[in-house]
């Protein structure tokens, strides 16, 4: 390949990356879930979201899903990896997440049952 030719595949590269892809969200559906289920098949990947009612414990009532998304999984592994990347951002700036709710549940409660020693006087 000549040195032109590298050039003009550098630049066109270069093009590529700069652009910038336009999104309208005019239409866009926001929803909150606190419960997510995966399933698939082989050509797909189906996320269910829902609101579950009582997060800790298993429910005691169905969960009603409200979002649907069906994906390939070459999006899957894209929203994968942007996923990744916002997490990590996120707990570089506020700390780990602790997914385990007995893990962020316990200190608090340890913290309320200790007492509180009052500050020493000075005689």
């Amino acid at each position: 390949m000549s040195s032109d030719e590298t050039r003009v595949q550098n630049a066109q590269e270069e093009a590529a990356q700069q652009r910038v892809v336009q999104i309208n969200d005019e239409k866009a559906i926001a929803c909150y879930a606190n419960f997510c289920r995966v399933s698939g098949a082989p050509e797909e990947m189906i996320i269910d979201f829902g609101l579950n009612p009582q997060p800790v414990g298993i429910p005691t009532t169905p969960i009603n899903i409200s979002q649907r998304i069906v994906m390939n999984y070459y999006t899957a592994k894209r929203m994968l990896h942007a996923l990744q990347m916002t997490l990590q951002r996120h707990e570089a700036t506020f700390g780990v997440i602790e997914v385990d709710l007995q893990r962020r549940v316990r200190p608090s409660i340890i913290q309320q049952a200790q007492p509180v020693q009052p500050a020493p006087k000075n005689e």
